[in-house]
């Protein structure tokens, strides 16, 4: 049987993760903070990576910890609700979300622990998934995902809140061998499952729509095409609110001023039974401050 983690060192790395804090970690969980850092350096011994970065007073995920955030959030979040049920426990205490896991990974989480801080009395379970949410069927309280930018459906609340700007993305020493859009005649191009037509439209908006790479390759997820950039392998499209930590650290580098702005922006879905949840509203709001603050380009409602 495959080797799994204990529980506790599972929640000892989700808290710490949340807060980016293993004294918060500590306290919330009512242990020492050098117990919060012992189970996490097990779990990484274990696992053979490193999930934080650790500086002075402060720590920070590395990507492979906020994969693993990612990945184990909807099992052990599983486990809760599986227990509350048969303990016969109320569930309402936390609002459950569900999110793209490209986005979960590379926005929501980087930014996780600012809403902790702000709302430390909120319990927020997040779980991923490539599905649009059915709130008729799914036992969501808000979703995250990418619909029309006048889309109205029936029942629900819909705030849009970040733009689908799209434009391809490589590592600095590929970048350096490209001059011209035509130049990617020469080089692999990286496509993601989840959004197979990106490389075409946006080759089609600067007026190249039959060119072809050297190579092709296609990846399960958006957050695997992108590492693939980022470690060299081809060039990507990237998302550009998913990427500009990436751009700002210089892992990755943009190509050209050319962007494609997708009409299927991110937004904001709740129902509207949830409309005067305090507890979901101030999560929604976070989300559209935390936006706004991101880029000048982000468009709220």
């Amino acid at each position: 049987m495959t080797d799994i983690p204990s529980t506790t060192a599972l929640l000892a790395f989700r808290t710490a993760a949340h807060h980016l804090s293993f004294l918060q970690a500590a306290q919330i969980r009512n242990v020492t903070p050098g117990a919060i850092s012992r189970q996490i350096q097990g779990l990484e011994e274990m696992l053979g990576t490193r999930l934080f970065h650790r500086h002075h007073k402060r720590v920070e995920l590395t990507a492979q910890g906020r994969d693993y955030l990612a990945e184990i959030s909807t099992p052990l979040d599983h486990l809760a609700a599986a227990t509350a049920r048969l303990r016969g426990e109320r569930h309402s205490a936390a609002i459950s979300i569900c999110a793209y896991p490209t986005f979960a990974i590379r926005w929501l989480l980087p930014r996780w622990g600012r809403f902790y801080d702000r709302h430390p009395d909120v319990d927020v379970r997040l779980t991923t998934s490539l599905n649009p949410v059915d709130f008729s069927r799914d036992d969501y309280d808000l979703s995250i995902q990418v619909m029309g930018g006048n889309a109205q459906t029936a029942g629900l609340q819909s705030h849009q809140f970040l733009s689908v700007d799209t434009y391809p993305i490589c590592s600095p020493d590929v970048a350096a061998r490209i001059n011209a859009p035509s130049d990617l005649v020469e080089h692999t191009l990286i496509h993601s499952g989840p959004r197979p037509t990106d490389w075409r439209r946006w080759l089609t908006t600067v007026g190249l729509p039959t060119l072809n790479g050297a190579r092709e390759l296609r990846f399960e997820s958006l957050n695997l095409a992108i590492q693939a950039a980022i470690e060299g392998i081809g060039v990507a499209i990237g998302i550009d609110a998913l990427v500009r930590e990436d751009l700002a650290q210089g892992r990755l580098v943009r190509l050209f001023d050319m962007q494609r702005r997708s009409n299927h922006p991110f937004h904001i879905v709740y129902p509207d039974g949830k409309a005067k949840d305090e507890r979901l509203i101030a999560f929604r709001d976070w989300l559209l401050e935390e936006a706004a603050t991101a880029s000048p380009r982000t468009v709220c409602g």
